[in-house]
């Protein structure tokens, strides 16, 4: 896939050049990414926004990419995938998988009148541009709008659902926000889970509104990086 004649590897390798995220940085976070999806999916906690698709061949009740088997030592031995001097390898980047999501967005008063449970409120949205070569950094102005918007901080935030379209981008955008590791993908995110082009930003919403839900506090940013250079950002609050 490329965008403003760049491919997206490139960008992660641009990005983690820049902002200084080196192979071992990027692959730990991608180990600890599989482990949550791992433990997630033996708790049972992605089988509750999971519906089942019946095919010809048998039934996909469960996510078919994670890898939990995944070790340091084994990240280590993979060879770079967009370059022979660069830091970005299959097992640090999201592996492009199939998938379809359903989000639906209603007035207050629609969904009382229906009788749909409320999982969270839209605070804020935001949009913002940034330089393609780097689109991954993308999250982090488009997140900064979305916080101002909603009057709060990253202190404010509870749980953070971010796009890992790459270890590299994902943890310069943690950096750059300040946001602490251990309230971000609490399942796992794209790395250990994919990312299915033009379902990702929904999937990573309704995730974020699920880990309200669950109780995960009072407000949840979802956000991701835009191929072309752009951000995408939403803040939730729980109900």
């Amino acid at each position: 896939m490329t965008e403003a004649h760049i491919t997206m590897g490139r960008t992660a390798e641009n990005v983690a050049a820049r902002y200084g995220i080196d192979r071992a940085t990027q692959e730990g976070f991608a180990l600890r990414s599989q482990q949550k999806a791992r433990d997630a999916q033996a708790a049972g906690r992605l089988a509750d926004e999971i519906v089942a698709v019946h095919t010809p061949d048998g039934v996909v009740d469960a996510d078919g990419c994670l890898r939990p088997g995944t070790t340091l030592e084994g990240l280590a031995g993979l060879k770079p995938a967009f370059g022979a001097d660069g830091t970005v390898t299959a097992g640090t980047a999201s592996p492009l998988t199939d998938g379809a999501v359903a989000v639906l967005v209603t007035s207050e008063d629609f969904a009382r009148a229906h009788g749909l449970p409320i999982m969270a409120v839209v605070r804020a949205t935001a949009i913002a541009g940034c330089p393609p070569e780097i689109m991954g950094i993308g999250p982090v102005p488009a997140s900064r709008k979305a916080l101002a918007r909603a009057g709060i901080g990253v202190g404010d935030l509870s749980v953070v659902e971010i796009n890992e379209a790459f270890a590299s981008q994902a943890v310069a955008c943690l950096r750059a926000l300040e946001i602490p590791e251990d309230i971000v993908n609490p399942d796992g995110g794209a790395i250990a889970l994919g990312h299915p082009l033009g379902a990702t930003g929904a999937r990573i919403t309704a995730k974020a509104a699920q880990q309200l839900v669950r109780g995960g506090g009072r407000f949840a940013l979802a956000t991701q990086c835009i191929g072309g250079g752009q951000g995408i950002a939403t803040i939730l609050e729980a109900v």
